[in-house]
């Protein structure tokens, strides 16, 4: 199967440079649904699947490419040399924030910027630095993700966008988790929450936008700062949002900062 089909590649807009979408953790393309038109009048716009995910071929996932985030870094490669010319603007959401830098890291000629939005590169805390979560919360979550997993979406889904006044948004994101494989959720969960990428952070050359929102239970504004105080050719923007999802809770304020970084930024 070829790599469109494989990631279920989908390419709209009529820009002459392309912008790569990547979804985050049990989610799939449609999360950007509310964003990626903003850009469609400037951009080529190509939105897909990680393997596992969404309408991705789930016969291409392999426990062993997958059981950490290079495997899913390498797709990203593939398939931006597959959809594009020349070097690509690619915006990530969570986990696919350090799935894009490892990418951009491995094969720098092919990104021309990034927007990372709510990355993290630690979920852990250590020491002075502040990851969100001790390594007993994440174990309990991975637990509790394992054995309960429809219980454990049902519960984490409206904490993790944000939004109760509009409950549409946490049920469209349950709804996201439950269309996931539990094996294949629990394995990603796994990659996801314990891997640290803190160490590749000071060899990034891609110009890289931090998108921070100001409320986050997932990725607080410690991590933010943290990027940037270590990431080179990085610039920080926190976005008055309470949720780790401001790409789907805040579109617009989402949207305005990203066009304000690229204006700055040749891509």
């Amino acid at each position: 199967m070829g790599i469109i089909q494989r990631n279920n590649v989908n390419i709209s807009g009529r820009g002459a440079s392309t912008m790569v979408f990547a979804h985050g953790f049990g989610c799939d393309q449609s999360m950007w649904r509310r964003l990626a038109p903003s850009f469609h009048d400037d951009y080529r716009i190509v939105l897909f699947d990680h393997v596992g995910s969404g309408s991705s071929d789930l016969a291409a996932y392999d426990v062993d490419k997958y059981d950490s985030l290079h495997g899913y870094a390498r797709d990203l490669i593939e398939i931006v040399r597959e959809v594009a010319d020349g070097p690509v603007v690619f915006v990530g959401h969570s986990v696919s924030c350090m799935i894009g830098l490892l990418a951009a890291l491995e094969a720098p000629q092919l990104f021309s910027a990034q927007a990372m939005v709510t990355p993290s590169p630690c979920y852990v805390n250590d020491g002075d630095y502040i990851g969100g979560f001790t390594r007993e919360d994440i174990d309990d979550l991975l637990l509790t993700l394992e054995h309960n997993y429809l219980g454990w979406s049902s519960a984490m889904a409206p904490a993790i966008m944000g939004v109760p006044d509009q409950p549409e948004l946490g049920a469209e994101l349950i709804n996201s988790f439950c269309r996931t494989d539990p094996r294949i959720a629990a394995q990603f969960a796994r990659v996801t929450f314990l891997s640290d990428h803190r160490g590749v952070l000071p060899l990034n050359v891609t110009p890289t936008l931090i998108l921070q929102a100001s409320e986050d239970v997932v990725a607080p504004r410690a991590v933010g700062e943290y990027m940037h105080r270590t990431m080179r050719s990085s610039t920080l923007r926190v976005v008055e949002n309470n949720g780790h999802c401001p790409h789907v809770s805040a579109p617009v304020a989402t949207a305005e900062a990203i066009s304000a970084f690229l204006r700055t930024t040749p891509t």
